[in-house]
């Protein structure tokens, strides 16, 4: 995500510099005018704002507090914005430990995958100060659409409603496409037919047709998704909430992994609902994948 996200902050004219702890990964920035960072805080050290995009929680606070970034920026002045999809209370931890050090922090996840981020066009929902957020926007509108969703914690919140919706929506995609092959109709078919009806959704548009064409080389991995489905079971329990579709999902997803599809996009949850099936006229030939 970081690496089509980068380009977009240096088309729009801002100065950017960029870390990635395998080098060879941010090389290609370079081309897109980046400068290359030995360090996080060599990255960090100097900026105005600071964009963090990692795999989770864990890898967003050794960078911050671990690897230099948090001291290394400037008090009164500087805006961490995690664009990482972590836990709520993580990211209210985080801000709070920053504003010990004078450093302002917007949790700020995003959704859209790797097109949207690519083209710009990314959902981007943010909390934290209303003041810290005006001041990021320029950054965050060159990336997408940014949305201020309420205080510290908010906008990991916001990611978690994502989640939940494109979670349940990718098993009812899956679904309605298995039974429709399943029944003799063209799954591709029916797809068009019910595009444009009160089944439309991104989800059915682009996953659909992934699902159709058994392509499931990774935008969004499989695993990941796991996790953040874990996020929401655990904010819905501290709540407390029940959540019975998204328990189903979280153990659909949890198959999917571990039956080999961790590293295959989310929309391979088809292949896993496709797995459960006997009846022979369901397709059982092999997906794509990265590898």
């Amino acid at each position: 995500m970081g690496s089509r996200m980068a380009p977009r902050l240096c088309a729009a004219g801002h100065e950017v510099t960029v870390w990635n702890r395998t080098r060879e990964k941010a090389e290609p920035l370079a081309a897109a005018g980046a400068r290359l960072a030995d360090s996080p805080a060599d990255a960090a050290r100097g900026a105005e704002v600071v964009v963090t995009m990692l795999a989770d929680g864990p890898a967003v606070g050794e960078v911050l507090f671990g690897a230099g970034v948090a001291a290394a920026l400037e008090p009164e002045g500087a805006v961490v914005v995690d664009m990482s999809s972590i836990p709520p209370s993580l990211a209210r931890e985080h801000a709070a430990r920053l504003a010990e050090r004078g450093v302002a922090h917007l949790d700020a996840p995003v959704s859209g995958g790797t097109i949207g981020a690519a083209e710009g066009t990314l959902a981007i929902m943010a909390g934290g100060e209303r003041g810290s957020f005006e001041r990021a926007r320029p950054l965050l509108e060159a990336m997408g659409r940014p949305t201020h969703v309420g205080p510290a914690g908010a906008g990991q919140l916001a990611k978690c409603v994502n989640q939940l919706v494109v979670a349940v929506t990718m098993g009812a995609v899956s679904e309605g496409l298995l039974l429709a092959e399943a029944g003799g109709a063209d799954p591709a078919a029916v797809r068009e037919a019910i595009l444009g009806g009160f089944a439309e959704s991104r989800i059915l548009r682009e996953h659909g047709s992934r699902m159709i064409a058994r392509d499931f080389v990774p935008g969004g991995r499989s695993v990941l998704q796991l996790k953040d489905l874990d996020t929401i079971l655990d904010v819905a329990r501290e709540i407390p909430l029940e959540l019975p579709f998204l328990g189903l999902a979280r153990e659909l997803y949890a198959a999917l992994v571990e039956h080999g599809g961790a590293e295959l996009d989310h929309s391979a949850l088809f292949v896993e609902l496709e797995r459960r099936q006997t009846a022979p006229e369901v397709s059982q030939t092999a997906p794509k994948s990265s590898t």
